[in-house]
């Protein structure tokens, strides 16, 4: 499995425990590269803050988007 501070852009969070107010299950976040992180079994998330922290790897599932998908993920950005 590819490793999600490596290669994935976008992943869907499986689970959340401990971080209820940050992140929601189901939904799909931006993952930034992070190859220190995913070193460590952490992926760095931008969460429901708007800022990027670092969550434990199994929480996430790699998911690959439409482009269309992504930048309205991304904010159109």
């Amino acid at each position: 499995m590819t490793k999600l501070g490596d290669a994935s852009r976008h992943a869907v969070c499986v689970k959340n425990d401990g971080y209820g107010a940050s992140l929601e299950l189901h939904k799909v976040y931006v993952v930034l590269p992070d190859t220190e992180a995913a070193r460590d079994g952490m992926v760095r998330v931008v969460d429901e803050s708007g800022e990027d922290y670092l969550y434990p790897e199994d929480y996430f599932v790699p998911v690959d988007l439409p482009e269309s998908a992504a930048r309205a993920i991304r904010g159109g950005r």
